[in-house]
């Protein structure tokens, strides 16, 4: 076998272990040697805290919703953190004042992790379950996420974050919908063997006396967060009966720019916290090298067995690997004309949402080693920034 061609199977094998081979690893594992998990019915003090920017329009529905969760009173306090909101959030906010809610206003904004380091030692809940503006809890969530913290083992728990079909119901939307729900699979899994890599940053709970003070500028809070309490010991669980509501992205563009930032994260995360691809020092470095590092380096993989094939495609066996790459690219292009289409087009949408995570991870990968991607997250891009990032030409611009 020559160079070449080993490198084209090596590619080849990399990315079939890093999207097929490990999710049937994991399954696998979880059905032969599940870890036990002790769960109970316990109330212990819960906080619940939002970090808010400029979410005037939907603050009201979201206090609403978290005032009206199945969970006693006098054991529920809800904080909502103002970071440096210039529009009505505060004011909305402060109507719900005589109902418990508690009102923490930072004048300047400062990015998510600065508030939650300020915010957290000063909860009052045993149990601190983070949680954003934009989304909706079912009523008994809170109840489903302490029960697992009846093990003392347990140090942080991760509910399931249920995309909802946007108004538009695009074929680009089914495609991100597969591809969560491929990723909950692999979550749900980690979690029976030991613990998930990562939270849903919309819906998760941690001991108040775990927290840890993280940088300001950590773009993804809810990888760094659990990964520091899984080094002191602790499993961190996804708890599938613990619903938040979200809708599916509205544009490729949206999902792209969210997309970008959590893999500039990824980066940061893996850069900073060596010792996370370290099996002396992680016990589950084999997760995170499956789920996190080989992911971001995909890019590097497909490109390979491209450029490669397309070298020996006179050898036959070479022509026939040469065209199966060219209808999973021609999938992705027809996904990419078709991703407005309200028909269900799976073979084509799927194979486009992989595409695209792609190129997300590159732009990512220079977002990060330029320094310009901001801790700041200012939500839905408008639909001018998105087309930009998307085609290449540009970013969304950091306030």
């Amino acid at each position: 076998m020559s160079d070449l061609t080993l490198l084209f199977w090596t590619s080849i094998l990399i990315l079939a272990y890093t999207y097929l081979g490990y999710p049937a690893l994991i399954w696998l594992w979880a059905k032969l040697r599940p870890r036990p998990l002790c769960t109970g019915r316990l109330e212990p003090k819960v906080t619940v805290l939002v970090v808010a920017y400029n979410e005037g329009r939907r603050i009201v529905e979201r206090l609403e919703n978290l005032l009206t969760l199945d969970y006693p009173k006098e054991l529920l306090e809800v904080i909502l953190a103002s970071d440096g909101s210039t529009d009505d959030t505060v004011e909305r906010a402060r109507a719900f004042r005589q109902a418990g809610v508690t009102i923490a206003v930072f004048r300047t904004r400062r990015g998510k992790p600065a508030v939650l380091d300020e915010m957290i030692p000063k909860a009052q809940g045993e149990i601190v379950v983070l949680a954003d503006a934009r989304q909706r809890f079912d009523r008994d969530v809170l109840r489903v996420l302490v029960s697992s913290f009846a093990d003392p083992r347990v140090g942080a728990v991760s509910g399931e974050l249920i995309l909802t079909p946007n108004v538009a119901g695009t074929s680009a939307g089914q495609g991100v919908g597969f591809y969560w729900r491929y990723e909950k699979f692999v979550r749900r899994h980690e979690s029976r063997v030991d613990s998930t890599v990562g939270m849903t940053g919309a819906i998760y709970a941690i001991r108040r006396n775990l927290f840890e003070p993280i940088p300001r500028d950590t773009l993804i809070d809810d990888v760094l967060i659990p990964m520091r309490i899984v080094s002191r010991g602790y499993r961190v669980l996804f708890e599938s009966r613990a619903h938040a509501y979200d809708r599916v992205a509205a544009t490729p563009g949206e999902e792209f720019t969210r997309k970008v930032r959590t893999m500039a994260g990824n980066f940061q995360l893996l850069t900073r916290e060596s010792w996370l691809l370290n099996p002396f020092q992680n016990r589950l470095w084999l997760q995170v090298l499956s789920h996190k590092g080989l992911r971001l380096l995909s890019p590097v993989f497909f490109l390979t067995a491209f450029g490669v094939n397309l070298l020996a495609v006179t050898s036959p066996l070479y022509t026939w690997t040469f065209g199966g790459q060219l209808l999973f690219y021609a999938a992705a292009l027809g996904g990419c004309l078709l991703r407005n289409s309200s028909k269900r087009l799976r073979f084509l949408s799927v194979p486009y949402v992989i595409c695209l995570f792609q190129w997300a991870s590159i732009v990512a990968f220079f977002r990060f080693v330029t320094g310009r991607q901001s801790v700041r997250w200012d939500g839905a891009s408008s639909q001018r920034d998105q087309s930009r990032l998307l085609s290449g030409r540009g970013s969304v611009p950091q306030h």
